[in-house]
């Protein structure tokens, strides 16, 4: 009887091993599905052939899904800010400046435009 208690016991530990290890090389695609990845399949199939290269893959594959978030994108950037935030900004400081007018009696009688930056101006 303790021989197929024990023969039970092998089978259970060997399936649970495969599944865990299959579970364990889907980490970095769960990752990747929760950041809204651009590169989810290829984490997956990556995953899937890092079993086969005996998990020399899957630090890389760990890094690859973490790198990307979706309010930051890759973060890779020089720390400028993006252009449609300059001018997204600008257009609150006409706002602001039109509203402020407007609460001390000076309104303009047509909103002035923001000045371009000096990126846009040309030569």
């Amino acid at each position: 009887m303790l021989d197929y208690v024990a023969l039970g016991l092998v089978f259970f530990v060997v399936i649970v091993l495969f599944y865990g290890i299959i579970a364990l090389h889907d980490i970095p695609y769960e990752i990747a599905v929760r950041r809204n990845h651009p590169h989810q399949d290829a984490i997956h199939a990556t995953g899937w052939v890092s079993l086969f290269t005996l998990h020399a893959l899957w630090p890389l594959l760990w890094i690859w899904a973490m790198l990307y978030r979706e309010d930051r994108g890759w973060g890779l950037s020089d720390g400028g800010t993006p252009k449609n935030h300059v001018l997204h900004l600008e257009s609150q400081v006409a706002d602001l400046q039109q509203r402020l007018a407007i609460l001390e009696g000076t309104a303009p009688t047509e909103p002035e435009q923001p000045a371009p930056l000096a990126s846009e101006e040309r030569p």
